[in-house]
């Protein structure tokens, strides 16, 4: 079957810039970390770009904290350290880019615009495919628009000649490479002025009123009407059981901690007991099968492996789809070691894992009375249930 112009083939590269502190939003934390709708303001962005088919790649340029702040990132993405100025981020993005051919296609996204779609993404690649070297998203300007000095209102400015530019926007990296290497400071606000320097046409695709930018704390009002009913959501269900044997001299890991006991769990990775049920859970929940299915025991690759891979796994496959996690409850079924003393260490290294807060996870304890194998302290149990919201489809 031929390719359709509206299918680009996956070997776009997304640049998404977090860099910035937000100052005039007003937050406690930086902007981007925000919550909206549900999830943090960067990862609207975050999985929209992963999700997209034509996407293989990314670079996330932000802070130490905020990168940690997000969790794990998608498979195929890399983290730049930001710059003083915009411009300084995305050059810092090239960077790590440098192996990358200068006929790849690359689009630079700030994270304030939040509401980035997949037809948005589609209308600046096949632009690129039609022939352009550079794309933006252009909006018309509704408002009527005047001259101000002193106080008051002046001439009318013609608005039919005006537009509003968003991102993402998209380019040949090569002709990125060359705007930036040519770029003698750091005015520019958008990266297709630094193109338009060089001579080069930047054609215009259709944008969208959901790529609102978040500059100010009102903005969060208006950015949640847009996006948080844009989507119609379901809530799904899942539930998750394993268990492991005990055995001596190996390390003992337990909901991705490693706890000091005179027995480890036996299985083909870590065989953390706890991870496997929330991952299966997860995966319960998007009728994506079990943990077997995707981590098969009998892959050598997966001898030994830190079952967070797991995990984080599952969250992918969420955020993919284009769902959240709304809670997770896990109960944790041992005689020894007590997990009592662990369960908020225990908590907040799932949140971690997941990229949520520690508020939409429970952690429990409990034993058999000594009845069965956890009362022999054979072996130790978990069981879990994942509640997400995921479109409708």
């Amino acid at each position: 079957m031929s390719e359709s112009a509206s299918s680009p083939a996956p070997h776009a590269v997304a640049v998404l810039l977090a860099g910035g502190l937000g100052k005039r939003a007003g937050f406690e934390l930086p902007k981007q970390l925000a919550e909206l709708a549900g999830k943090p303001v960067l990862r609207w962005s975050l999985d929209a770009l992963a999700a997209h088919e034509a996407i293989a790649a990314g670079v996330l340029v932000a802070s130490e904290d905020v990168a940690a702040a997000i969790g794990p990132l998608p498979a195929g993405w890399e983290t730049a350290v930001p710059g003083t100025e915009r411009q300084d981020s995305v050059a810092n993005a090239l960077a790590v880019l440098a192996d990358r051919d200068d006929d790849a296609l690359v689009l630079v996204h700030d994270a304030a615009r939040p509401g980035v779609s997949a037809a948005v993404i589609g209308r600046l690649l096949d632009a690129l495919k039609d022939g352009a070297k550079a794309a933006i998203p252009t909006l018309p300007v509704p408002d009527t628009l005047v001259e101000q000095a002193d106080g008051e209102a002046g001439a009318v400015v013609d608005r039919g000649a005006l537009a509003r530019v968003q991102t993402p926007q998209a380019f040949h990296l090569g002709t990125l490479r060359r705007a930036h290497a040519a770029a003698r400071d750091g005015s520019a606000t958008d990266d297709a002025q630094l193109v338009r320097r060089l001579g080069v046409a930047v054609a215009v695709v259709e944008g969208d009123a959901r790529l609102h930018k978040l500059t100010y704390a009102d903005d969060m009002a208006i950015l949640s009407g847009l996006l948080g009913s844009s989507v119609m959501m379901q809530t799904a269900v899942g539930m998750g059981y394993d268990v492991h044997r005990l055995v001596a001299d190996k390390p003992l890991w337990i909901g991705g901690l490693e706890i000091e006991h005179s027995h480890g769990l036996e299985g083909h990775s870590d065989a953390d007991v706890a991870l496997h049920a929330l991952t299966d859970a997860l995966l319960g929940a998007l009728g994506e099968g079990d943990i077997g299915d995707h981590f098969p025991p009998s892959d050598p690759q997966w001898r030994g492996a830190a079952s967070h891979r797991f995990l984080s796994f599952a969250a992918e496959r969420i955020a993919a789809r284009g769902g959240r996690i709304g809670h997770i409850d896990l109960t944790i079924i041992a005689e020894a070691p007590k997990i009592g003393p662990h369960r908020t260490a225990i908590r907040e290294r799932i949140a971690e894992i997941l990229a949520i807060s520690p508020v939409r996870v429970s952690v429990k304890a409990t034993t058999t009375e000594r009845l069965g194998f956890t009362g022999r302290r054979e072996g130790i149990a978990a069981q879990a249930v994942a509640t997400l919201q995921l479109p409708e489809n």
